[in-house]
């Protein structure tokens, strides 16, 4: 990678968080803990120089990539030339095929822009991905959205937010993001990446998480905005009782009822509430 970069006069841009995963045994456990299949459809944001890419389109029928950096975006298509594209779309996207590899498409675009921009189903799709570090919590809410979300997410991402992403209630990495993203998705499981398996190394460890999409929703989707409002509202401030915090929003003759039936201590704080309670407190409070 260094070799590549230097040759064409690229320097990495760090406000970009592009640190490049090249070791190959790490990208193959990610593609493992895909379980990818020749029928599936993948989303890569944050593609780089190509390495997880060429990985997908060996194992499944279709990779959509969506690059920021353009100097990147100039040498992933030429990397890919070789694969003759069958036609081209607004906005720098190109399909390529070859003989028994995945159709390739490149957009040249802020996927996290992109994402809010075009809101799509992605239900049918996997994220399989090294996220940029820098995005990668506000991407996985913008994603983790019901009945358009993608079926299954592998993505590589910062250790700490990893530990987010797979907290349980009462642990310290416990919070918004945790269940922001729980709301639509289990997690399966992680494993963590060294540092010396980027390029360059990051300052901080990496992690790779997997999530698979509830086959059963836990809320109904005009709820879940009511659901993000008290989540919020709960973790504004991690030490204080979440009762008297949620008075700002809801008035204390639905809450304390619904505090009360659920059992839930008046002095609670929200880390120990579960994302099943958390559930059914909105529930109770749109009633």
């Amino acid at each position: 990678m260094r070799e590549l970069l230097a040759a064409r006069g690229i320097q990495l841009t760090k406000s970009l968080g592009q640190n490049f995963l090249h070791d190959g045994n790490q990208l193959r456990r990610i593609i493992e803990a895909a379980e990818l299949g020749k029928t599936d459809k993948v989303l890569e944001i944050g593609p780089g120089l190509g390495p997880l890419t060429e990985l997908l389109l060996k194992n499944v029928g279709e990779v959509l990539a969506i690059e920021k950096d353009a100097r990147l975006v100039d040498f992933l298509r030429e990397r890919y030339k070789p694969l003759a594209p069958s036609f081209s779309r607004p906005g720098g996207g190109r399909v390529s095929d070859r003989t028994g590899e995945g159709k390739f498409e490149l957009l040249h675009a802020d996927a996290l822009k992109f994402l809010k921009r075009e809101p799509r189903d992605w239900s049918d799709w996997k994220l399989v991905a090294n996220l940029p570090y820098s995005v990668a919590s506000p991407m996985l809410v913008e994603l983790a959205c019901g009945a358009r979300a993608p079926k299954k997410i592998v993505a590589t991402l910062q250790h700490e937010v990893a530990q987010r992403l797979m907290a349980r209630a009462g642990d310290k990495s416990y919070g918004v993001l945790t269940l922001l993203v729980q709301l639509d998705f289990e997690p399966r499981g992680s494993f963590k990446i060294p540092k010396s398996c980027f390029y360059p190394e990051p300052d901080v460890d990496s992690a790779c998480v997997v999530l698979d999409c509830r086959t059963s929703p836990l809320l109904p989707e005009s709820q879940r905005e009511a659901f993000v409002k008290i989540v919020k509202r709960a973790f504004s401030q991690r030490r204080k009782m979440m009762l008297k915090l949620m008075r700002e929003d809801w008035p204390v003759e639905k809450l304390e009822p619904a505090f009360v039936e659920m059992e839930i201590p008046a002095q609670e704080r929200a880390e120990k509430l579960s994302l099943e309670q958390f559930a059914y407190l909105t529930t109770k409070l749109l009633l």
